[in-house]
């Protein structure tokens, strides 16, 4: 029996050994597959990031010697009215934009989810617009609602609808409309392949067995495919609000932040205080303090998806 008991016992650490060598060599294999990716964020994203914070820290002009203010940057910043309306010029503008972004994406979605004929040419046309880059899609926009070059104030004219071509760009509510429908015209289609593919993955038997107990398309739309899309919307949610937080080709192309420095947004006044007011090291405290309201923003919106995901 000993000698039966010390070969089992042999056999057990041998295959211990060759298990916790698997192991370790999956574990070296896994490290050096994300290594390149890990020294790249470091590089461009950790290390920046470091300096940035390093230089809010000092009254860092372009030119001239800095120096130490501590948390002084910081404090400013909060006292700064002109970084405060910028600050809720962008939170108005996000709440503007993310509804409509959502409602277009989705109406769109349920336009060109089935596989009707000739629907993958619509789904082309609206998606279109998706890899043009802001900058260019602003200076379109530009020229259309340009008065005396632009087709839009034009056309409005030989509707008879307007008089004279309308100056689009002069007033704040009117500026806000035209960067609203670039934005939409730009990016809704790619809220709608995201809504898209998460009906496609919701089960087809769940919408039939829902319809052969009697429930309506509209009943259908509310009790099944909705709730199943809930993990979707949250993530096209926290797409859309990222993306307004941070606006800024729009603004500074379309309405330069005006009229009367009415519509810049926190990243636009960030960018004038650096470039225009050579005020590196406030522009720096700016920057962080607008990150860590982008961080805590997705963070609640990645616990909204988490819970949905849960439910």
């Amino acid at each position: 029996m000993a000698p039966a008991r010390e070969v089992a016992t042999r056999e057990r650490i041998g295959s211990q050994s060759v298990s916790s060598s698997w192991r370790w060599r999956r574990s070296v294999e896994g490290i050096l597959y994300v290594l390149p990716a890990t020294v790249l964020i470091g590089l461009f994203f950790f290390i920046p990031l470091g300096m940035t914070f390093w230089m809010s820290l000092y009254d860092w002009p372009i030119l001239g010697a800095r120096r130490f203010t501590g948390l002084a940057n910081y404090g400013r910043a909060l006292g700064d009215p002109n970084f405060l309306h910028a600050v809720y010029f962008t939170c108005v503008y996000t709440l503007v934009i993310t509804p409509i972004l959502i409602v277009v994406g989705f109406a769109l979605a349920m336009l060109v989810k089935g596989h009707r004929r000739g629907v993958g040419l619509f789904r082309t046309l609206y998606f279109l617009p998706v890899p043009i880059g802001f900058a260019s899609a602003s200076y379109l926009w530009v020229w259309l609602v340009q008065p005396d070059a632009g087709p839009l104030g034009r056309i409005l004219q030989l509707l008879g609808l307007v008089q004279q071509p309308p100056q689009w760009l002069a007033g704040t509510t009117s500026a806000l409309a035209v960067v609203i429908a670039m934005v939409t015209w730009k990016t809704s289609g790619m809220q709608m392949i995201l809504l898209m593919s998460g009906m496609h993955s919701i089960p087809t038997e769940l919408e039939e067995a829902a319809r052969v107990d009697g429930a309506s398309g509209r009943q259908v739309f509310w009790l099944v495919t909705l709730p199943l899309l809930r993990p979707t919307l949250a993530l096209v949610l926290v797409f859309s609000v990222a993306g307004s937080l941070l606006a800024f080709d729009q603004f500074y192309i379309i309405t330069g932040g005006g009229p009367s420095n009415s519509t810049i947004t926190a990243v636009y006044w960030i960018y004038h205080t650096a470039f225009i007011n050579f005020q590196l090291g406030y522009a720096a405290a700016l920057s962080i303090l607008l990150m860590v309201v982008l961080a805590l923003v997705s963070f609640v919106q990645l616990r909204l998806i988490h819970r949905s995901v849960e439910l």
